[in-house]
């Protein structure tokens, strides 16, 4: 329970479409670009992926309980500190962006690193259920903020506009979640396995996770590189879909459907409220899966699946029903990322040091953070004379293609075998 409500705090990142519409209205108080808006998001997601390797070292060293408490500390202070000081892009860039996105790869390893450790017999639906919140809490934050309370257009904390005062209450109340969870963040004594449970033979030939690899060693197989490329394409599309799903679901019903912006915008924030709900379960079916298929064969059903779905999306955006049934797919395989990527590099490179390997990999997730939102962001704001959704059909085909690339470059990774000494 401490790693899901870690875990539903963390899950703020995803809520980021919330924010985009307030920030972008041209009419409104902040008038920032599509792209500015994609920054924001994007740089907290590479920071995050960044900070997550340090965190992997931390946590190894002085335990998991500090690094997770640190990180709450870290994470509500950016956004507190984003809401009184947050009036222009650049305190929001650094605040939200750099100070959030630190806050949460500080504590986001450490459930996972703790839980694989207790858990070694099941690792992909244990990671599935301790990344599961991240996903579950991007629906709270959302539905919060918009259709429940409509923070984002009627909070006024200390005279704060409503976009910074919702800052400050989340801030607030991430500090406090993960500062809860965090308390109950411990690894198993040495030695530690589940009663009944015996590890399997240490045969480097297969990805049982009985053999350790240092980062260091797992950086110099090829295996490591097609995973993090892979985890590069398929991480892609559902960043991409997450940053501009407010933005595409407004300018898709408009123009194929004749919904009014505020029409559009409810639909497209419902939407995302499904895509968020579907990414928990994803987490937990996708690890779930994989349990019985194996790592790599869920992999590539998850890339390929996830290829035909923003193949799509772009013609299902323009219906209430496609919008929401589009996204809520897509939700759901990208959710299978954060299951079966820390469970494979348990597989493949050991047990032990999952926590410091996983961060390596994670920065993958950083670089599709980058690359999803701005290739988005970029064609939008390169037709700002279109009336119509013509704008988002080239990115989403790119995403695409990345997913459908990651599923083959799969189909021929094999287990590495460690080297003799």
């Amino acid at each position: 329970m401490g790693g899901i409500l870690i875990q539903l705090a963390l899950g703020a990142i995803y809520a980021w479409s919330l924010f985009t519409k307030p920030l972008t209205d041209a009419e409104g108080l902040y008038k920032w670009t599509a792209s500015q808006a994609a920054w924001v998001f994007s740089l907290g997601l590479l920071t995050f992926a960044v900070v997550m390797v340090l965190a992997g070292r931390w946590q190894a060293r002085i335990g998991p309980r500090p690094v997770a408490i640190l990180g709450g500390v870290v994470l509500g202070l950016g956004y507190i500190l984003a809401g009184f000081l947050g009036g222009s892009f650049v305190a929001q860039l650094l605040l939200i962006g750099v100070v959030g996105g630190a806050g949460i790869g500080l504590a986001y390893v450490v459930p996972i690193a703790v839980l694989v450790k207790w858990f070694p017999d099941m690792k992909g639906l244990i990671t599935g259920l301790a990344v599961a919140g991240f996903g579950f809490g991007a629906t709270i934050w959302v539905k919060a903020g918009g259709a429940w309370f409509g923070l984002v257009e009627h909070l006024h904390l200390f005279g704060l506009p409503p976009v910074q005062s919702t800052y400050v209450l989340y801030g607030a109340l991430f500090f406090l979640m993960v500062f809860l969870g965090g308390l109950v963040m411990i690894n198993p004594p040495e030695g530690y396995r589940p009663e009944g449970w015996e590890p399997p033979p240490g045969d480097a030939g297969h990805a049982t996770g009985a053999v350790d690899f240092s980062s260091g060693e797992m950086l110099r197989t090829g295996q490591f590189w097609a995973i993090w490329f892979t985890f590069v394409c398929s991480a892609l599309a559902g960043l991409m879909v997450i940053y501009c799903i407010k933005l595409f679901g407004i300018d898709a019903l408009k123009f194929k459907a004749g919904y009014t912006v505020e029409q559009a915008s409810a639909i497209a924030g419902t939407a995302m409220a499904f895509y968020a709900i579907l990414n928990g379960l994803g987490r937990i079916t996708w690890g779930a899966v994989s349990d019985k298929i194996g790592r790599k064969a869920a992999l590539i059903a998850m890339c390929f699946f996830q290829g035909v779905a923003m193949l799509a999306f772009y013609y299902l955006g323009g219906a209430k029903l496609g919008l929401i049934v589009g996204a809520s797919i897509i939700g759901f395989n990208f959710g299978g990322n954060f299951a079966l990527f820390p469970a494979i590099t348990a597989d493949f490179f050991g047990n032990k040091n999952v926590g410091l390997n996983y961060g390596w990999v994670f920065l993958a997730y950083g670089i599709a953070g980058v690359a999803g939102p701005q290739i988005a962001g970029w064609f939008k704001d390169a037709a700002k004379t279109a009336t119509d959704a013509s704008a988002w059909q080239t990115p989403f085909f790119i995403a695409a293609a990345a997913c459908v690339l990651g599923g083959i470059i799969m189909t021929v990774v094999k287990a590495p075998r460690k080297k003799a000494a």
